[in-house]
């Protein structure tokens, strides 16, 4: 039986690849950026940040292609920061609404503002994957900031699954800390025996890589 989630991640780059090509002949493609910009959030009050490790297409773009010429390094702790990520959202969808006001009433110059915004952080993205680790860009992303306040809440971070710690069998190595593509301290969450981190994406790579099946989600 096929994995739905493995599956999606594995292909769905190839929709933003089209999304990219078919948005700048047929601008109004655009619009169809705004289920990629809300989905994270809406499931972020359910799931975590599991979109942003399953199902969207960009992270699927950076663990597919952009990880085989990444240089794997750490994400630099600037742009892990609380403040530089408010302030990256902030300029970003401040000036991204500014074009949306000023084009309202043209769908066709509304779609080219998304097409356009898509295409540039695309860019970026594939920049910080090559030159530090293929999810740099997730660190610092305006919806995935979003999502991870929304996974933060007390109330949802309660209820959403964790990646969970088998305490007993942890053998202290840190690989998982040293393989996490998000650039969270797994193994210091090993006595809280979960991982609350609200970046945490559930992309497992942790629980995969760890030598003992400490980790589990």
């Amino acid at each position: 039986m096929i994995d739905l989630s493995k599956f999606v991640h594995k292909w769905s780059w190839t929709i933003l690849l089209v999304f990219c090509i078919a948005g700048v002949f047929f601008p109004a493609v655009g619009m169809a950026a705004i289920i990629c910009m809300l989905a994270p959030i809406i499931m972020s009050f359910f799931k975590g940040r599991y979109w942003c490790g399953n199902f969207c297409p960009r992270g699927s773009m950076n663990d597919m292609i952009i990880s085989k010429i990444s240089r794997k390094l750490r994400i630099p702790e600037l742009l892990r920061m609380k403040w530089f990520r408010l302030l990256f959202l902030c300029l970003l969808l401040g000036g991204f609404a500014i074009q949306i006001f000023m084009s309202w009433g043209n769908i066709n110059v509304v779609g080219m503002v998304f097409v356009r915004m898509i295409i540039i952080t695309t860019a970026l993205t594939i920049i910080l994957g090559t030159v530090y680790n293929q999810r740099t860009w997730c660190r610092i992303c305006p919806m995935g900031t979003l999502a991870s306040y929304a996974a933060g809440i007390t109330k949802v971070k309660n209820k959403i699954k964790h990646v969970s710690f088998k305490p007993n069998t942890c053998i202290n190595c840190k690989i998982c800390s040293r393989n996490c593509p998000m650039g969270i301290d797994v193994w210091k969450y090993k006595d809280e025996g979960v991982v609350t981190n609200p970046d945490c994406i559930r992309c497992k790579v942790c629980v995969d890589k760890c030598p003992k099946n400490s980790l589990y989600l």
